[in-house]
C-alpha cells in the first residue's frame, strides 16, 4: 500500500502483478457487474462482503465486454459456484482475462484503513515475501488529475438495440410502449444496462465517443442527449466539458455519475475528490423537492460543488444522507438534469429507475 502497509494472502485469478487505486465496495452481490463496470478502470476493488463468487459468472450480466478493474481483493472466493445461470467460476473467468486477485487477508482491516486514511495506491504482487519492495508504486499515477475516459470510450459511433433482460424488466417503472424519440449518448465508459434502459424506452439509441464534438452529436438529430458514467477525475476531461457546454440548451440532457460531474463543470461548478468515495448498492439519497428517499447503487470518488453557480441557472435536487454531498442537479432554463448515483442499478436496487422515464417525458414535451 502507498502508506507502506503490507497484507499477505493467497493469489487467485491470474498470476502476476496489478497496480491501481485501492477502493472498497459494500455490495453483497453483483461482483460480476462491478468488475466489468468501466468506472472501475485503473482501480483495485476490495469487497467488504466476505464470501464472493458463490453464484459464478454468466454472459447476461456483463456491463462491458471485459473486466475493467485492475485487480480484485476478497476475503474468501467461492471455489464451486451454484447457480443455474452460471457458465464459469469467478476464478476461471479472471484467469481467462488475465486479472490478478488476492484473497485470504483481513478485508475488514483493509477497509477500515481506507475509510480512515482515504483511498490510496497499492500493488498486488505474487512472489516471495523476502523479495525487495522498493519502487512498487512507480508508474501508478494518483487518481486526482487523471483522465481515464480515453481508455474506455468507444472509438467509433454505433447504435444500440439490446433491451433489458426479462428479470430486470419486471423491476421499476416502464412506459407501456416505446417513445418515438431518438437519444444520442456520449460514452465516457457507459454501462450496458444504461443502454438497455434507454433502448427499452426509446426508438433509437446512438452512441458517440467521448471526444465527439457538439456538431457530431447533433448531426443525428436527437431528441435528447445522454451523458454516461465513466472512470477517473472529471476535471481533466476538458474535451467533454467543452462539448457539453456547447450542447446546453440545444436539446434535453440527462447525465449519470461522471456525466453528472461533467454537466456540473459545464454549468460553472467545480468537482473535488472524496476521502473514500461512495461504492455500493445501499446509499440513501434524498430528493429535496419531495423529501422521498431512494436507496441507490453508487460508484464514484469525486463530487460536484455548485457553490458560486447562479441558483437561477442550476440548483441541487438530491443529497447523500450519509455525508450531505450533492447527488443530483438540474437547470430548468437549460432543460437538463443529472444524478450522481446509478438509476440503472446492475447491481443494486431499482428505486431510482424513474429518472429514465423523466428523461423520456422531457424529450416528449
Amino acid at each position: 500500500m502507498e502508506d507502506g502497509s503490507i497484507y499477505q494472502g493467497r493469489a487467485f485469478g491470474a498470476a502476476g502483478r496489478a497496480g491501481g487505486e485501492v477502493v472498497f465496495n459494500t455490495s453483497m452481490t453483483g461482483y460480476q457487474e462491478i468488475l466489468t463496470d468501466p468506472s472501475y478502470h485503473g482501480q483495485i476493488v476490495t469487497m467488504t462482503y466476505p464470501l464472493i463468487g458463490n453464484y459464478g459468472v454468466n454472459q447476461e450480466d456483463l456491463e462491458s465486454k471485459k473486466i475493467q478493474a485492475a485487480g480484485f481483493i476478497v476475503k474468501e472466493p467461492s471455489i464451486v459456484p451454484s447457480n443455474w445461470r452460471s457458465g464459469s467460476s469467478l476464478e476461471d473467468w479472471m484467469r481467462s482475462q488475465n486479472v490478478v486477485g488476492l484473497c485470504g487477508i483481513d478485508t475488514r482491516a483493509l477497509v477500515r484503513k481506507l475509510r480512515n486514511a482515504g483511498v490510496m495506491r497499492g500493488v498486488i504482487r505474487l512472489g516471495d515475501e523476502s523479495e525487495p519492495r522498493g519502487g512498487e508504486l512507480d508508474g501508478i499515477p494518483p487518481m486526482a488529475g487523471l483522465d481515464l475516459v480515453r481508455y474506455v470510450t468507444t472509438q467509433e459511433p454505433y447504435t444500440w438495440s439490446e433491451k433489458l433482460h426479462p428479470y430486470h424488466r419486471a423491476q421499476g417503472t416502464l412506459a407501456p410502449q416505446k417513445a418515438p424519440v431518438r437519444v444520442a449518448a456520449l460514452d465516457f465508459g457507459i454501462k450496458h444496462n444504461i443502454l438497455r434502459h434507454l433502448a427499452e424506452r426509446v426508438r433509437e439509441v446512438h452512441v458517440f465517443p467521448a471526444f465527439a464534438k457538439a456538431k457530431d452529436v447533433l448531426g443525428c438529430n436527437p431528441d435528447g442527449i445522454f451523458l454516461s458514467n465513466g472512470p477517473g477525475d472529471p476535471e481533466p476531461v476538458t474535451y467533454a466539458v467543452e462539448t457539453v457546454r456547447d450542447l446546453l440548451g440545444a436539446k434535453p440532457l440527462f447525465g449519470i455519475c461522471l456525466g453528472h460531474q461533467i454537466l456540473g463543470l459545464a454549468l460553472g461548478g467545480r468537482t473535488f475528490k472524496l476521502k473514500f468515495g461512495h461504492r455500493g448498492s445501499n446509499q440513501p439519497v434524498k430528493n429535496l423537492d419531495t423529501g422521498k428517499i431512494d436507496i441507490t447503487s453508487q460508484n464514484h470518488g469525486f463530487c460536484v460543488d455548485l457553490a458560486g453557480v447562479d441558483s437561477q441557472k442550476a440548483r441541487v435536487t438530491h443529497i447523500n444522507l450519509n455525508d450531505r454531498t450533492v447527488e443530483g442537479l438540474e437547470s430548468r432554463e437549460l432543460r437538463c438534469f443529472s444524478v450522481q448515483y446509478h438509476p440503472e442499478a446492475s447491481p443494486g436496487p431499482h428505486d431510482a429507475s424513474h429518472h429514465f422515464d423523466a428523461f423520456i417525458e422531457m424529450m416528449k414535451t
